[in-house]
């Protein structure tokens, strides 16, 4: 009986590339990773082949637990500069000196699974690693500046809330369902977050058109041991960009993988995304003065109250060499702080202090996952913490504890603590937080649900206004408890008469009694500074532009829209109905992968694509996006087909003009529905 021992390409070749020896995980070179060892050629595989037992052990156990929040993530590598050093007010080597710190960056959805989309409405992480020379410092945050709750012990709750329902497993991640719903009404705190949530903010374009948020207050912490509070945030270079509604969907079923795409080819080709980062200070007095805590995670600080200064610029330049060993094993703690850094009594940051170090436990499996390369200081680490699973260095010698006098044997004693190193700051009453007594309350303050969720929904265009009305309405579409609905309901009606309006009406509800606030909310200044629209970045820079072109297009259209296109940072992807003829298939690149669109083609293209449904959802749903489309007069059968009529963002083929439009929507096309 003949037997097959190797496998051979089509002329009987073994192909192998590149000049490693294959080995085991061990060392043991491999002669056969194409068959296993057998008992004869169709007997029962040997259990001595310890090369198929190792393959398919280590297969068996590649995926480690994912995340319980934060598990689709996107992440790359780059550094920090300190262009603005504060050494006045930290002594931190990362913002006290000019210079350059190595980082990685980890981007994520927040409620759904590691195989869900990139696009579902939802808060996205923003994590940052430093790697410093005083050890890593990691700011890990939102693109959302507050968040649901004011206390970590609701923390869980509030996953459990929004996550798939436990009885049927679903919605995957989206919080449109009756059990988020009704865990947020019963919290008037979420309130704020939730305009936040439902705004522009919850379907970005793209992950390097959001803002970054550390969300708490944290504290800087000089050489002369002085104090100062500080809020985090990220700007990004390229402005804010968000999609509207139907796009995110229509983008989901396009290309699910669209935000991690997104990021990957501008890094691969280039074009780093770049962020500033901003610090806003303030001290103890005027803390006192304001009318909200300041130490309440569901609240922000008005950026025209206190003005956000740049201290410094966030590059990333390179992918990941292997998305498991660095975007998935890559572990985050808030407690990683350098000194000049410190923790502020936020209560809900104190529980997130604890929780991560956990987690990070049993998600990587072993107390020593600081090992891992992606986790690894940059700077030199010594300690006494000896043994425990997947222990990869090797220390010497016997000194493992302190204080030892080893050294008076000969011996190395091992490190010591430094009268340089961290030391938390020791003044507990500078915001009134007196550590005499142990309670289970919230500070007054912390009881004004309102007035910030007001300021942020009166803070937006009329557009934007519509957007989140029309946001809570679809949500609240999909809660099948009708309790659940007049109590959101009568919580919006505290926020803003006029939206809790027009969400009873697009839901034929009653509108209920208001909700009784536990402190009377106050109208507070409004904030350009919360509205995505009103500071947005009319550019190309770093969008995506699509033509599509046909058998009689003019290539020296295509050309100048290229070049126009590429002059002002934007890139271009040719698209026809024949892979072959162009750099994309129609049917497989809508116009939601693109910022806006093009058509070079004859008239007899277009009474041929006006028949075709993929080109007709391309116009159409381009138009319904708000986004420029660019054609001359040939393509009109086209444009009627896909009920485009002469609009404003409807441009001729003028590269001029074109560039233009653009560089924006046009929200003037949107269906006044609110």
């Amino acid at each position: 009986m003949s037997s097959i021992s190797e496998t051979r390409g089509n002329g009987g070749e073994i192909h192998q590339t590149g000049d490693e020896a294959l080995t085991t995980n061990h060392g043991v070179p491999i002669s056969d990773n194409q068959n296993s060892l057998k008992a004869g050629a169709r007997g029962p595989t040997l259990l001595e082949d310890y090369v198929l037992r190792e393959k398919i052990f280590h297969f068996d156990h590649e995926r480690i637990p994912e995340r319980i929040v934060h598990a689709r993530g996107s992440g790359a590598h780059g550094y920090f500069e300190c262009t603005a050093p504060i050494p006045e007010l930290t002594r931190a080597g990362v913002l006290a000196n000019p210079g350059k710190t190595p980082v990685f960056v980890r981007f994520s959805t927040v409620a759904g699974g590691a195989g869900s989309v990139d696009t579902p409405r939802d808060v996205r992480g923003f994590a940052v690693k430093f790697y410093t020379q005083e050890g890593n410092w990691d700011l890990v945050g939102n693109n959302i500046p507050v968040f649901f709750i004011q206390d970590a012990i609701k923390f869980p709750d509030l996953i459990h809330s929004v996550k798939m329902e436990s009885d049927r497993g679903y919605p995957q991640a989206a919080s449109a369902h009756d059990t988020f719903w009704d865990f947020v009404s019963l919290m008037p705190e979420s309130m704020h977050m939730i305009m936040w949530a439902m705004s522009d903010r919850g379907i970005p374009r793209s992950l390097r058109m959001i803002e970054g948020f550390g969300v708490h207050t944290f504290r800087l912490v000089n050489a002369e041991g002085k104090s100062t509070f500080v809020k985090f945030h990220w700007k990004p270079k390229l402005g804010l960009q968000s999609q509207v509604w139907n796009e995110a969907v229509k983008t989901a079923g396009a290309n699910q993988d669209y935000h991690r795409q997104d990021l990957w080819e501008a890094i691969d080709s280039g074009d780093f995304p770049e962020w500033e980062l901003g610090i806003q200070t303030f001290d103890a007095e005027w803390a006192a003065k304001q009318p909200y805590d300041v130490l309440d995670a569901t609240k922000l600080i008005p950026e025209e109250d206190i003005p956000v200064r740049i201290v410094g610029r966030m590059v990333l330049d390179r992918n990941p060499d292997n998305f498991f060993a660095e975007t998935e094993q890559v572990a985050f703690l808030p407690t990683n702080i350098v000194p000049g850094i410190d923790f502020s009594d936020d209560p809900l940051l104190q529980g997130r202090l604890f929780s991560y170090l956990d987690t990070q436990k049993s998600r990587l499996g072993t107390t020593n996952f600081h090992q891992i390369p992606v986790n690894a200081p940059k700077c030199p680490m010594h300690n006494f913490q000896r043994d425990g699973m997947m222990q990869m260095a090797v220390p010497k010698g016997r000194a493992n504890y302190e204080p030892n006098s080893l050294d008076q044997a000969g011996e190395e004693p091992g490190p010591r603590a430094s009268d340089q190193g961290f030391a938390t700051y020791k003044d507990m009453t500078d915001l009134g937080n007196q550590p005499d007594e142990k309670l289970r309350v919230r500070a007054e303050l912390f009881g004004d649900h309102y007035s910030q969720a007001r300021m942020f929904y009166r803070s937006q265009t009329e557009v934007e206004q519509g957007h989140i009305a029309d946001a809570i309405t679809f949500e609240l579409s999909k809660v099948g408890l009708g309790h659940v609905i007049q109590r959101v309901l009568g919580h919006l009606r505290v926020i803003d008469e006029d939206l809790a309006e027009t969400v009873a009406e697009g839901l034929a509800e009653d509108l209920p009694d208001a909700a009784t606030p536990m402190r009377e909310p106050i109208d507070m200044a409004l904030s350009d500074a919360l509205s995505i629209m009103k500071q947005a970045k009319h550019s190309l820079n770093g969008r995506k532009v699509g033509i599509l072109i046909g058998d009689g297009g003019d290539q020296a259209k295509v050309d100048a829209l290229r070049d126009a296109v590429e002059a002002e940072g934007g890139t271009v992807t040719l698209i026809a109905k024949e892979r072959g003829k162009a750099e994309a298939q129609l049917a497989g690149s809508p116009s939601v992968l693109f910022d806006a669109v093009a058509l070079v083609i004859s008239a007899d293209d277009a009474a041929k694509l006006a028949k075709f449904k993929p080109a007709v959802d391309f116009v159409s749903d381009a138009f319904a996006h708000l986004k420029a489309i660019g054609a001359d007069d040939v393509s009109a059968k086209l444009l009627a087909a896909a009920g485009v009529q002469p609009d404003k963002g409807v441009t001729k083929l003028d590269p001029a003009a074109f560039v233009e439009a653009a560089a924006q929507r046009f929200y003037d096309r949107e269906a006044k529905v609110w």
